[in-house]
């Protein structure tokens, strides 16, 4: 009996190693204005995809304003609760796993990294509106039996200026929800969150600057990632959790990876080598390291016939080069 129980173990242990090995490979399903359908999804099973960033959205008027509004009758069908839901069934109901990745919208596209509260009543009063937020969707993240939840994305000041409502909040994200936790560190961020060691996944928006060529090779790429893949190692092998990036793209123009993050409305300089190159180089350096969990692509619009193209500049690689190499590695990974 005894020999037994020890196999049975050694089984599952065996088993749970296996599954962490199982990479990520994952698109970010933009939330659209209405229902997603069976033909939405099977354009992501053409590319081998096996999960997909389901994204809620909550709004803030500006960076001082501790005031998240979200699951309003207002908001696209894709970014309430009602719509993530269905959004989540339908992916599972096609084999996919699916991160619940719950967003903030600051007016005019502000960056969120610098929301920041101007006294301590302000700094209360968002701890509880972010509370309602996430936890609405950490609920449906467990009643939904989705396999992965992102605490928040790209909120560093938030988080330095109050760390200990963050320690509070993972315990209450714990509390209600049973799957694997990540957060989405922006690149230049990441190496400062403090509480990794609670998490499942250290999540990074993978934005790092790699080249100022117009249209880098592959190989100048490949080269643009190694120190920070050497950064990004020893803290996985220091805190013993892989590294997950929860936004991964380039956009199809010129100097792609020079200012990755970039998002502004230039349409006269689409470069789609650029993107695919781009593309192929983050795939060569990370989807072979045993560290590394895989990521989601940025961004995936849910009606694929009608998005990116040829003569589209933007981060989608829909309908572009970019979308085949993807194709290619997500079959064979």
């Amino acid at each position: 009996m005894k020999k037994l129980l020890l196999f049975i173990l050694f089984t599952l242990q065996l088993s749970c190693i296996s599954q962490d090995k199982k990479k990520i490979n994952g698109v970010s399903f933009v939330a659209s204005r209405e229902q997603a359908s069976q033909e939405h999804v099977e354009a992501l099973l053409r590319i081998n995809a096996e999960s997909a960033a389901v994204m809620p959205f909550g709004f803030i008027r500006d960076v001082a304003s501790p005031e998240i509004v979200f699951d309003t009758e207002r908001q696209w069908f894709g970014e309430t609760k009602r719509g993530a839901k269905q959004y989540i069934e339908l992916l599972h109901k096609n084999g996919l796993r699916v991160m619940v990745k719950p967003q903030i919208w600051i007016w005019k596209g502000t960056f969120t990294g610098t929301l920041k509260m101007n006294s301590e009543e302000d700094w209360m009063a968002l701890e509880a509106s972010y509370t309602k937020f996430i936890m609405t969707y950490a609920e449906l993240a467990q009643e939904t039996k989705t396999e992965f939840f992102c605490i928040g994305t790209e909120l560093e000041k938030f988080i330095e200026n109050r760390p200990e409502y963050w320690n509070s909040l993972v315990r209450k994200i714990r509390a209600v929800y049973k799957g694997k936790l990540t957060y989405a560190a922006n690149w230049d961020e990441y190496e400062r969150t403090p509480f990794w060691e609670d998490l499942d996944y250290i999540g990074v928006d993978a934005y790092f600057p790699l080249s100022d060529e117009k249209t880098p090779s592959v190989g100048q790429l490949v080269n643009g990632w190694r120190p920070y893949k050497e950064k990004l190692m020893t803290l996985s092998k220091k805190l013993e959790k892989p590294v997950l990036f929860t936004e991964y793209g380039y956009r199809s123009n010129d100097y792609t990876a020079k200012r990755p993050w970039l998002v502004d409305h230039s349409k006269d300089d689409v470069n789609l080598e650029a993107q695919a190159n781009a593309t192929k180089a983050i795939f060569e350096s990370f989807w072979a390291e045993d560290w590394f969990q895989g990521g989601f692509v940025w961004k995936w619009f849910i009606d694929h016939k009608s998005a990116g193209g040829g003569g589209d500049n933007r981060f989608t690689p829909q309908n572009k080069p970019a979308e085949e190499i993807i194709r290619s590695f997500y079959k064979n990974h």
